[in-house]
């Protein structure tokens, strides 16, 4: 397999001269290289365990984890100054025997988790809970962040007909995000991260 660089080479040697690029380069370099032979290795296996539907006195609430959603390779990525990001898509249905099923909500939360060289801290940004940023020098503590749903308020309890069947359908996959100033004219290794889950349902009864 083959591979190549298109890029503006002056403006790409200025960059990587700067400090805190340079251990990025490297990286990128050892990245570009194992992409030529090896790229299988990465292949991802990632499910969505633990899912849960409860409700708290006025909201239907969810819960998850995904597993196996890193690899090495993404976790030195990270550390090397790319931000990763997962998307999750959360759909509530009401059954209806005689018809299609009724979406009654579609939602789609980002969890983008970053690593800051200079202060080395990860920073965590979750979409469903605006202005909360998590920071932590724990790459641990910021992956089990990363992977986790805890009580999102999904829809009112009073949106929803009692005896009536539901179906909430989640699934969640690494979202491609543009690389910053010149990373993604190295080469496309993007794609050796992918994982996307299986939808997984739960049904219930309200």
């Amino acid at each position: 397999m083959h591979f190549f660089f298109n890029f503006q080479p002056l403006a790409f040697m200025t960059l990587f001269h700067k400090p805190q690029f340079r251990g990025l380069f490297s990286f990128l370099l050892t990245l570009a290289i194992f992409w030529g032979g090896g790229q299988t290795a990465l292949a991802q296996n990632a499910t969505i365990e633990e899912l849960i539907v409860t409700n708290s006195n006025t909201e239907l609430l969810l819960f998850l984890t995904v597993n196996n959603a890193f690899t090495k390779q993404m976790e030195e990525g990270i550390k090397n100054g790319i931000p990763a990001t997962f998307s999750f898509q959360v759909k509530l249905e009401r059954k209806r025997s005689a018809w299609v099923n009724q979406e009654l909500v579609s939602l789609k939360l980002d969890h983008t988790l970053s690593y800051d060289t200079l202060k080395e801290e990860y920073s965590l940004v979750r979409s469903e809970l605006p202005g909360q940023t998590l920071r932590t020098k724990s790459l641990a503590e910021a992956k089990k962040a990363m992977i986790q749903i805890n009580g999102l308020a999904v829809s009112p309890l009073k949106a929803l007909l009692p005896e009536a069947g539901y179906l909430l359908r989640v699934k969640a996959r690494l979202a491609e995000k543009t690389l910053p100033l010149y990373f993604h004219y190295v080469i496309p290794f993007w794609s050796l991260w992918n994982f996307e889950t299986e939808w997984h349902t739960v049904e219930f009864r309200y």
